[in-house]
């Protein structure tokens, strides 16, 4: 591993190969020894297998510790292109017919408005509806106060805050 972080970009490629060889080799040996730690006798087998487990850990470190380096490494040569890349191209002005795709943005905002404005429409005539069936209602029970339906539509009844004042609106009805 030491030779790995010191060699050039040449030579990277041999040394990184000689040790994954080399990881693969110990590995092969460590099943054959695990194999013949399993063949002990009692009492040194839990000692041998503990000492093959161990091996094997680090083993798969050093494992991890390569495809670690291989990492950085692809990740610095990606970054060098990609800076090569930027440094070798050439840049120009924008053209003078840029454009922007906005037709869609556009058509979407002003059907959002007519949405917004129909329910803001629809909203208004729900609250006449409303007013108008609230009318209907005072203007028919100042008639049966009165005792006559058919004079109940001559009077009109204005509400300011708390205040109810009726409005004659026929010329027949004498008021005394």
């Amino acid at each position: 591993m030491g030779r790995l972080e010191t060699a050039d970009k040449q030579s990277v490629q041999i040394v990184e190969n000689e040790i994954q060889a080399s990881i693969d080799q110990i590995f092969s040996r460590l099943e054959r020894l695990e194999i013949l730690s399993s063949k002990e006798p009692p009492n040194k087998r839990q000692n041998a297998k503990l000492r093959v487990d161990q091996l094997k850990y680090d083993v798969q470190h050093l494992q991890t510790a390569l495809r670690n380096f291989q990492h950085r490494r692809h990740a610095r040569e990606q970054q060098e292109r990609q800076r090569e890349e930027l440094l070798s191209r050439t840049f120009t002005t924008n053209d003078s017919d840029t454009t922007i795709p906005m037709d869609e943005s556009l058509q979407f905002n002003s059907s959002l408005q007519k949405v917004h404005h129909g329910m803001d429409d629809l909203i208004l005539d729900g609250h006449n509806i409303l007013d108008g069936l609230r009318t209907q209602r005072l203007t028919l029970k100042v008639g049966s106060l009165l005792g006559d339906r058919e004079k109940a539509s001559c009077f009109s009844l204005i509400q300011f805050s708390n205040c109810v004042y009726i409005l004659i609106t026929c010329p027949q009805i004498v008021i005394f």
